[in-house]
């Protein structure tokens, strides 16, 4: 009996969060960014009094696609942060908005760098939960970070 009682609840569940269901979830890629290639730059999903903004893996490219700061770490995670920046801002929030960031390198050494330039970007009272993760690769050999964030921003009134 309680087998059939859950599974109308599994439907309803799945259908108010669905994909599909566009009124809770649009995936938008912002003219700030490099147009991407089969996948979305962000899925905002509404929440009601505020949205969820899932932001992609951003690395070092400008609006053009253009690669920044080709073997300079420090040059690369300021456009990175930058991206984030811009795409959060094109969102309606605010970097303060970020809650969470998952950071992939390829060179671990460089964490007094990066956390010199995220430090320019996030609010240190209230600093985002965090992921650093030391990387063989990342997609091409010339990226060397890539900034992933989810940032909770209140709709406005």
């Amino acid at each position: 009996m309680k087998k059939l009682l859950l599974f109308p609840l599994l439907i309803i569940v799945n259908t108010a969060f669905s994909q599909a269901d566009t009124s809770i979830i649009k995936f938008i890629n912002p003219s700030v960014l490099a147009a991407p290639h089969g996948y979305s730059q962000t899925a905002q999903i509404e929440l009601g009094n505020c949205k969820m903004v899932i932001i992609s893996g951003q690395v070092a490219f400008d609006n053009k696609g253009a690669l920044v700061g080709k073997d300079d770490f420090e040059k690369q995670a300021e456009q990175v942060f930058l991206n984030l920046k811009n795409t959060v801002e094109s969102a309606g929030g605010a970097m303060d908005n970020v809650v969470k960031l998952g950071i992939y390198v390829v060179d671990m050494s460089q964490i007094q760098t990066l956390r010199a330039v995220r430090d320019k970007f996030v609010n240190l009272k209230r600093p985002p939960a965090s992921t650093l993760v030391q990387v063989n690769k990342l997609f091409r050999d010339d990226v060397l970070i890539e900034v992933e964030a989810t940032a909770i921003i209140p709709n406005k009134k």
